[in-house]
């Protein structure tokens, strides 16, 4: 089963959810389902009208007694904010940064063959911070050891940098094309 993207009151796209928690929040009434037309649904209006499709896009959830259509897209009824948050300085979030490659070589590789480097080295003073920090190959992160990359002959690829917040972050799979059809004209291109 996939995802549901999740709307604000206003039709704003500010989270994707699994399915169990997108019809957990149409139940209790925090959501409606919405269809292909955006028309919205209640939990009790969302089986009823599961009962008459055929094979909705996301699939069936199915019961002893239900069939329940699993929603694409849910609207929250009281939210109205676009929640502001900065991307979280984590590993994850700089192997994702960095495309998983690492920052001396250039080669793309699994997250369990990968490491933080610092630039500058913490033993030199160097901040652990989204400007210092790159992903390194096991092999180039060993070779640079403790020292500047011009000193040991290893020139960055790329400049490290904060990344910009986008509202969906790495919750919306790439490229576009891969997005749910339902989704598409509801994300703006630039999540």
């Amino acid at each position: 089963m996939g995802r549901t993207l999740v709307l604000n009151r206003s039709f704003r796209a500010v989270a994707v959810a699994d399915w169990q928690r997108a019809l957990t929040l149409v139940y209790m009434g925090l959501a409606e389902a919405l269809d292909e037309e955006l028309t919205p649904y209640d939990f009790t209006a969302w089986v009823e009208a599961s009962s008459s499709w055929a094979e909705p896009p996301a699939g069936f959830v199915r019961s002893p007694r239900l069939r329940l259509a699993v929603p694409e897209v849910i609207r929250l009824v009281r939210y109205d904010r676009v929640p502001h948050r900065e991307v979280a300085f984590s590993r994850h979030n700089v192997f994702a940064r960095d495309g998983h490659r690492c920052a001396y070589c250039g080669r793309r590789r699994p997250s369990e063959e990968l490491d933080l480097d610092h630039v500058v080295p913490k033993s030199r003073g160097g901040p652990h911070e989204w400007t210092n920090v790159v992903t390194s190959c096991r092999g180039c992160n060993l070779r640079k050891a403790d020292k500047l990359p011009d000193e040991a002959g290893m020139p960055l690829k790329f400049k490290p940098a904060k990344p910009p917040w986008t509202l969906l972050g790495s919750l919306i799979p790439h490229p576009r094309e891969s997005l749910p059809q339902s989704w598409r004209r509801l994300i703006p291109a630039d999540a």
